[in-house]
């Protein structure tokens, strides 16, 4: 019982540790206060400025569109990585193939940017693209890195899953094409799901390797909040980070009720399956 004890104050500690902040954030966007960490009374008119607020909201707005971009991205590059690696067995060149896949994992983010920054500056020189620094040169970054760590979910996912279904399904004439698309990927399906909202989250939380790869014009929202804090953070800033939160927070609830049920759905075909057999 002691030892219970000790595990549930541990887990209310780590819950504390990593929501208790989240939560004063939160409290302090209804702050009447302009000190952020004063509190003035309950007030929502940081979050009708919010709206008047051009530079917070284009930023926002531009680091959405680069974050759903470079996730759709790194989805379809990963997927395919993911394939090449889980189902190609031991071809020339793999090792290094599986190196370059999962190197943007350790390496970096500061050389990760001064790398990026140097290639496009040079494909700029050689070709005349990018013209320039902007969203599609932050878009392209972001799917560099956030590439393998999808492509790491993939595999992990491809080697745990059983490949009689497939070898069943190819006995029964189907091409290989279709049973991709009708077996492998309704069965990773999830584990695409979860790449796509870990993609989407990096790129929205990144602000160092934005900032070797944007130019002006076309700066994200972590790059203004970071610059910002130099002068002291806005309220408005708490309340554009609540919404992103209810946001994010929204989207992840319904991808885990869309899993829930294609998982659900899953086990009951299988036992159907099974029944039938």
């Amino acid at each position: 019982m002691k030892q219970m004890g000790k595990l549930a104050w541990a887990l209310w500690f780590g819950y504390a540790f990593l929501y208790v902040p989240i939560a004063l954030l939160i409290f302090y966007s209804f702050n009447e206060s302009r000190l952020v960490t004063v509190w003035g009374g309950f007030s929502t008119k940081w979050y009708a400025e919010l709206l008047q607020n051009d530079q917070l909201l284009g930023a926002a707005w531009l680091s959405l569109k680069v974050a759903a971009m470079s996730a759709t991205a790194s989805v379809v590059l990963g997927t395919v990585a993911g394939l090449a690696l889980a189902r190609f067995g031991r071809f020339r060149g793999r090792t290094l193939f599986g190196g370059m896949i999962t190197a943007p994992l350790v390496m970096p983010e500061v050389i990760t940017g001064l790398s990026l920054l140097l290639l496009f500056v040079a494909l700029e020189q050689a070709i005349g693209w990018p013209d320039g620094r902007g969203m599609t040169t932050i878009t392209i970054a972001h799917t560099t890195f956030t590439m393998a760590y999808v492509a790491v979910i993939i595999q992990s996912r491809l080697v745990s899953l059983d490949e009689s279904l497939e070898e069943a399904a190819m006995d029964l004439g189907a091409r290989p094409a279709k049973v991709f698309f009708v077996i492998t990927l309704p069965i990773i399906a999830p584990a695409i799901v979860s790449g796509w909202l870990l993609a989407f989250t990096l790129s929205l939380d990144d602000v160092v390797v934005a900032s070797f790869v944007s130019g002006p014009g076309s700066t994200t929202l972590p790059m203004v909040i970071f610059s910002s804090v130099k002068f002291g953070i806005s309220p408005q800033i708490n309340a554009l980070a609540t919404l992103m939160m209810v946001v994010v927070a929204t989207g992840i609830f319904i991808a885990s009720l869309v899993m829930a049920r294609q998982e659900r759905q899953r086990k009951r075909d299988e036992q159907m399956a099974v029944q039938g057999g």
